[in-house]
């Protein structure tokens, strides 16, 4: 029976979806002004969750500062949920005309290729992920991996596997991160790690993100120090509305071992210095900061 309305509801939305994909960009827009309106203004998504979240972040900011950075958040959030349904017909050259990897990027990049060396990347939710993926697939030599939790409807996990796959990236289910790196390390390729979720506690790294005490995920640390592949961190910045630029930093690995947490600690920096930036073009709605940490 559930089987049956997860897929009833998919099939009722599969219509509406693919008619958000092939709107031009002006009406996309035009519609994420209306989907704010109702979002922000009547239904105030989350809007507990987010003010919370900003007020802890930045308690050096006046209330006006917040409300400001709030209202820029959910006017964001709403392009990026309907710039995440255009990826299903969006085309390689407008993909990468609206997410553009600045020459200093593609050099990295084009040096680990000329090296056949593999590598980690880490980033955030921050900017558009969904579009940065694909125009690395598009634009670069490696073969992309992005590390993923597979959605609860196989339905629409299955859309969001085909948005995802459209331009050559491929998915690696979180639990078979380490097995399939392992597989594919005879490839030259780049495995992709989005940083900032939340790990349980008792098997997180804790340190201070946004002025909290915050649970942060080792694997990432723990796998490129067993592999021993270099680490990219991947800064994806609006410039404009619908327009994206992307920017990449290599975190070299230490020679010898160093304190757990070293490489993890930097990354997680990178990334709290990029929203600090551009406070809002990070994802607020996410509880970051729902556990908490034991005292034993």
């Amino acid at each position: 029976m559930k089987n049956l309305l997860q897929a009833l509801f998919y099939y009722l939305c599969l219509p509406f979806i693919y008619l958000l994909a092939v709107l031009p960009f002006p009406l996309l827009y035009l519609l994420s002004d209306a989907v704010y309106f109702l979002l922000y203004r009547i239904l105030g998504y989350r809007r507990k969750v987010v003010r919370l979240n900003l007020v802890k972040s930045f308690p050096e900011k006046r209330e006006k500062e917040i409300q400001e950075i709030e209202k820029r958040f959910y006017r964001y959030f709403c392009d990026l949920f309907l710039e995440t349904f255009k990826t299903l017909t969006i085309s390689k050259e407008n993909m990468v005309k609206h997410c553009e990897f600045v020459p200093e990027t593609l050099a990295i990049f084009n040096k680990l290729a000329e090296e056949n060396q593999s590598f980690v990347v880490v980033m955030g939710h921050f900017g558009n992920w969904e579009w940065g993926g694909n125009t690395f697939s598009i634009r670069c030599k490696h073969q992309l991996y992005v590390i993923y939790h597979p959605l609860t409807n196989k339905y629409f996990n299955g859309l969001i596997y085909r948005m995802r796959t459209r331009f050559g990236t491929r998915l690696i289910p979180m639990k078979d991160t380490l097995r399939d790196m392992l597989k594919n390390r005879s490839e030259l390729n780049a495995t992709a790690f989005i940083a900032d979720q939340s790990p349980l506690p008792d098997r997180a790294y804790w340190m201070k993100f946004m002025n909290q005490d915050t649970p942060v995920f080792l694997g990432i640390e723990k796998i490129a120090l067993k592999i021993r592949y270099p680490i990219v961190y991947i800064t994806i910045r609006r410039v404009k509305r619908g327009y994206y630029k992307v920017f990449a930093e290599r975190i070299e690995l230490p020679l010898v071992h160093q304190e757990t947490g070293t490489i993890t600690e930097i990354h997680t920096r990178m990334l709290e210095a990029d929203i600090r930036s551009q406070p809002e073009n990070w994802l607020w709605t996410h509880r970051r900061w729902k556990h908490v940490r034991s005292q034993t």
